[in-house]
C-alpha cells in the first residue's frame, strides 16, 4: 500500500492510497478520512461510501462536505474507486460512461472479458475492509452509503450482508436496475442474459424478499433528471410494503442528481449512521 497524498481536515487526516488488489487483479485507489484522536487506543467505526458513474474516490471527499461532522462524531470515512483501472482492464468499446471504467456497478462479473477484473462486490465487502481494519485505527463496526450507482451498491451490499453493516443509506440510488436502461446494459454484459441472476444485485428484488434486518434510509430529489427512467424509487417502496419492512424514503422538491443534493442532506445521513454505530 502506497500513500499518494495526505491533507489535514477538521483536525483529522484525509489520505489517498493505492494498493495491489487481488480480487480485481489490478491496482486500486481509495481515500480515507480519519477523525481527530483516532488511534490504536481509540479506534473508530467506518462509513464506507460508494460513488456513482464516472466518479472516483475523490468526488465525495471533495464535494460532499462530510468531513466536518464526521470529525465531530468520531467516524472514519472510506471511499473506494468505482471500478478497476489500468491499461489491461477492459472498457466499453464505444467509450460509454455507463459501462466499463468508472462503471463497475459493484457486482462480481461472470462474463468475459469482464470477470477477470470486475469483482467489485468482493473488493468492497471483503478485500477493502480487511485492508482498512488491519492498517488503520478503526473498529470492525461498519456502515455503508452511496450515490446513484453507488447507492445501488450500498443497498445491495447492505441487504445481502446485513451481518457486516449496522446501517445502510443511499442518495438517488438505482433502485431497480433489472428494470432500467443503466442496469440492463451493465448486467447483460457483466452477468450474462439470465435475468434471474440479475436479481441478486437488485435492491428492490432483495428488499421484497425480506432477508435482512438492517436500518435503511434513502434520499431522492424530485427534480432528478434520471428519476423516472433510471432510478425508480417507487420500486423500493413497493418492495418494502411487500415484505413489511421499514424503509425511510425522503423525497425533496427542487433537488436534482448533483452533489449539491448530497451536500444538503449528508449531515442527516451521518447522524443516522452514527446513531447505529453507537457514536450518539
Amino acid at each position: 500500500m502506497e500513500l499518494i497524498a495526505e491533507n489535514r481536515a477538521f483536525g483529522g487526516r484525509h489520505c489517498r492510497y493505492k494498493h495491489a488488489a487481488s480480487t480485481v487483479n489490478c491496482e486500486m485507489t481509495f481515500a480515507i478520512f480519519l477523525p481527530p484522536f483516532a488511534s490504536e487506543d481509540n479506534p473508530v467505526p467506518v462509513l464506507y461510501w460508494l460513488s456513482g458513474l464516472t466518479c472516483t474516490d475523490e468526488n465525495f471527499m471533495q464535494k460532499a462536505g462530510a468531513m466536518k461532522l464526521a470529525a465531530e462524531l468520531g467516524m472514519a470515512i472510506v471511499a473506494p474507486d468505482t471500478s478497476p483501472r489500468g491499461d489491461d482492464v477492459p472498457d466499453d468499446s464505444d467509450g460509454a460512461y455507463d459501462m466499463g471504467l468508472g462503471a463497475g456497478f459493484y457486482v462480481n462479473a461472470t462474463q468475459a472479458p469482464w470477470k477477470t477484473h470486475y469483482q467489485m462486490y468482493d473488493y468492497v465487502t471483503k478485500e477493502l475492509p480487511e485492508l482498512i481494519e488491519s492498517s488503520f485505527p478503526v473498529t470492525g463496526e461498519r456502515a455503508i452509503s452511496g450515490h446513484s450507482m453507488g447507492g445501488h451498491g450500498a443497498l445491495v451490499i447492505g441487504l445481502r450482508a446485513p451481518e457486516r453493516y449496522v446501517s445502510v443509506s443511499a442518495f438517488s440510488p438505482v433502485a431497480n436496475p433489472t428494470q432500467c436502461p443503466w442496469g440492463e446494459k451493465a448486467f447483460s454484459q457483466y452477468l450474462g442474459e439470465d435475468r434471474e441472476l440479475w436479481k441478486e444485485y437488485d435492491a428492490a428484488c432483495l428488499l421484497a424478499q425480506k432477508q435482512h434486518y438492517v436500518p435503511l434510509l434513502v434520499e431522492q430529489g424530485h427534480a432528478d433528471q434520471f428519476l423516472n427512467e433510471q432510478l425508480k424509487p417507487e420500486a423500493l417502496v413497493n418492495a418494502a410494503q411487500q415484505s413489511d419492512t421499514q424503509l425511510t424514503l425522503n423525497m425533496h422538491e427542487g433537488y436534482d442528481h448533483s452533489y449539491f443534493f448530497i451536500a444538503s442532506f449528508i449531515d442527516d445521513h451521518l447522524q443516522f449512521h452514527a446513531s447505529h454505530l453507537g457514536l450518539i
